[in-house]
């Protein structure tokens, strides 16, 4: 192991960029508190300003992502189709088979500059939760229960809300609404067997109520869906402790435009309409199988240098006075603060 993973995979760097992330979450949090009046005053620029303190958050996880493990990643799309990416509102649809596809997901929206203002769907008990639930709440993302007599309404009216926003924004959406499993793609494909519906290899059954709705209320405010397809190379499993690890993993993404004009208004064509899309994203998942590659250009993608000087912008401010509490401690000649110094750098 060289000394730089060796730095990588040590507590004490765990334990820094944690710290990092949850002091200056809950700083972030509490600006966004103080936004509150704001938006009895000037609701458009309270969201600018809550765009911004969020992407102070969230680029936190994609410099992890990108700068501190190195992952790559090769974005396949239409070269057309690419330059509209970041210069419209537009639904991403994802498929959901790793524990850090939100991850890349957020990485597809930094590289093209709507980090800060993207919005999910997301399980109404996620709002509770301080630093990312709270950062949610003030980005007003669409928070749902899963209970469709109860969602429906309040979906609806959250989706409504967005149709005046003052940024440019990507809604993303997993339609399978849970990560893919064997066991849970095994009951899928039952449940498709029953309804007549042809079977996936890769993806679970879409969810099409919430996709349905989503297009519905955002008819005239998005102009696009984008199909994303993920995959990693060499059949990886990544994961966020790998991510933590310093881990490099190498993502290829598929990204086909989709005018919002093409998907059907009645409900019924619109659910059939997006069950031919999962049928064709397991096609493409086939096709990366048997070949290694997605079937389309690869467009480059340079990763951007924002989440980064964002992440040393907060290690710097929070790590300089802890720093000078600690050399005055230990400069103060306590053997026990000495030996708990000693303990920490050695760890892990």
């Amino acid at each position: 192991m060289s000394l730089r993973q060796m730095f990588k995979s040590h507590f004490l760097s765990h334990l820094i960029i944690c710290y990092v992330f949850l002091a200056s979450g809950l700083i972030v949090n509490l600006l966004q508190f103080c936004t509150l009046p704001l938006w009895v005053v000037n609701k458009q620029l309270a969201r600018k300003f809550n765009c911004r303190l969020a992407y102070c958050i969230s680029s936190q996880m994609v410099a992890a992502l990108e700068w501190w493990s190195g992952t790559e990643c090769t974005l396949y799309t239409d070269p057309k189709s690419h330059q509209l990416y970041g210069n419209e509102n537009a639904i991403v649809v994802l498929n959901h088979n790793f524990e850090i596809d939100f991850l890349c997901g957020w990485t597809f929206c930094e590289r093209f500059g709507v980090l800060g203002s993207s919005k999910v769907l997301a399980k109404k008990e996620l709002a509770y939760i301080p630093i990312i639930g709270w950062m949610w709440y003030f980005m007003e993302i669409v928070f749902c229960k899963r209970k469709w007599e109860e969602d429906r309404k309040t979906v609806t009216q959250s989706l409504q809300n967005l149709r005046d926003y003052p940024e440019k924004f990507w809604f993303l959406l997993y339609c399978e609404g849970t990560r893919f499993t064997p066991k849970k793609h095994q009951i899928s494909m039952q449940v498709a067997e029953s309804k007549g519906l042809p079977k996936l290899k890769y993806h679970l059954l879409p969810r099409t109520k919430g996709f349905w709705v989503t297009v519905q209320n955002l008819r005239g405010t998005v102009a696009a869906v984008y199909d994303s397809t993920l995959n990693f190379r060499n059949n990886e499993m990544p994961t966020l402790l790998g991510i933590l690890n310093g881990k490099k993993y190498h993502a290829d993404l598929y990204v086909r435009r989709i005018p919002l004009e093409l998907i059907p208004e009645d409900e019924t064509e619109c659910a059939a309409w997006l069950h031919k899309l999962y049928q064709e994203k397991d096609s493409f998942q086939e096709h990366y199988m048997q070949t290694g590659c997605f079937p389309s250009p690869i467009v480059n993608l340079p990763r951007q240098p924002w989440a980064l000087i964002n992440w040393l912008f907060w290690t710097c401010l929070l790590l300089y006075p802890l720093g000078l509490l600690m050399a005055q401690l230990i400069s103060s000649g306590s053997v026990l603060t000495i030996l708990v110094s000693v303990a920490l750098c050695t760890a892990g």
